[in-house]
């Protein structure tokens, strides 16, 4: 094994493949709002993909163990953030996500996702051989639990939301055992009247609105049906760049963002949406297998919760798109328009290629 890390070790081909997602993003982001007042969100976009580009190449010079060693630390900042939005955060729409630097709005739910990454693989990362305890889940969920809690008072329900995948994860990798998994699928069940009664009223109204979709098409169900519609009209083909009337005609909302997969598959029909979705597939399969290479078991793990996330996140923004799961405000990786979102992602892929550069390091 060599003791020396050479820069070209590093994935190129998982972050070519993230680039060409993005670059698919961009294009969509300007069909949808080069005719609106929002025409300047492709500017921001290709901004932030350009930086997040840079600070992943640099984060890949970084041995990711003392990122991992940091987390401590990095946890405690991420609470304090997540703390200081209930008092100082900017509000939109009455949710406090958002902290202003300038002219710069900057939403910490996002990069608590790479925290989240970040602690569980520190707490995993050496306990190979020993199964995983009852006392495990309540430490782990507790570390997990109060920033899971903290997003959902802005209220960010779906971002909450995508931190389960990266928990779940981390306890596959450390060995969950059956038995535990059916008595977490019970406890889950027992408190879904409880999570009931937390929920905000425009919550339960998407909820609603997804058991019963014909049931209000002009009002919570008016998202989910105008997205379908787009989808639909798509075709084979799609009606080509820039002459998606659904998305053009403000009928698909926020189509430069959450419902980025409703405007492209309109414009670039089954054929556009196949090609993004295997573009996706590549790129989770290519985060595997560094998973299965990784030098030790840090790498492995940290590699699987990023990969976690990124596939919750495409699976339920398409799911929402089609019908399959209710509407959130959960956007499409790489692709929806959002500055801290593509950060977040850049510096997933910034580690997971500090971990390919190591491999074969001793």
């Amino acid at each position: 094994m060599r003791k020396n890390v050479r820069f070209r070790d590093a994935d190129w081909i998982l972050l070519g493949l993230a680039l060409a997602i993005a670059a698919i993003g961009l294009a969509e982001i300007y069909s949808t709002t080069a005719h609106t007042a929002l025409a300047g969100q492709v500017k921001r976009q290709v901004y932030w993909v350009g930086i997040g580009t840079l600070v992943a190449i640099a984060l890949s010079r970084f041995d990711y163990h003392r990122v991992i060693e940091l987390s401590p630390w990095i946890y405690g900042a991420c609470i304090l953030a997540l703390g200081s939005l209930l008092i100082v955060g900017r509000s939109i729409s009455g949710a406090k996500r958002w902290l202003a630097f300038g002219g710069l709005t900057f939403q910490v739910s996002e990069m608590a996702k790479l925290v989240i990454i970040l602690v569980v693989t520190a707490y995993f990362a050496g306990r190979q051989g020993k199964s995983v305890t009852w006392r495990d889940y309540l430490n782990l969920g507790a570390l997990a639990g109060l920033p899971v809690v903290l997003v959902a008072m802005e209220p960010d329900l779906g971002t909450a939301l995508t931190f389960l995948p990266i928990v779940a994860a981390g306890f596959f990798m450390a060995g969950i055992r059956p038995k535990q998994i059916a008595v977490l699928a019970l406890l889950g069940a027992m408190m879904l009247p409880v999570g009931w009664h937390f929920l905000k009223p425009y919550q339960r109204e998407r909820l609603i609105s997804y058991v019963h979709p014909s049931q209000d098409t002009q009002g919570s169900s008016y998202q989910g049906t105008q997205s379908k519609i787009a989808i639909g009209s798509g075709g084979l083909w799609g009606k080509g760049f820039a002459n998606g009337t659904q998305s053009r005609l403000g009928f698909v909302p926020v189509s430069h963002a959450d419902f980025i997969f409703a405007a492209f598959a309109e414009e670039q029909g089954f054929v556009g949406t196949l090609v993004i979705l295997v573009l996706y597939l590549a790129l989770l399969l290519r985060l595997l297998d560094g998973a299965q290479t990784a030098g030790d078991r840090a790498g492995s793990l940290l590699l699987v919760c990023f990969a976690a996330v990124l596939f919750f996140q495409v699976a339920v923004n398409v799911g929402m798109m089609i019908g399959f799961f209710p509407i959130t405000g959960i956007p499409l990786p790489l692709m929806s328009q959002g500055g801290s979102a593509a950060l977040f992602t850049f510096l997933g892929l910034g580690l997971a290629m500090s971990v390919n550069m190591r491999r074969f390091v001793n």
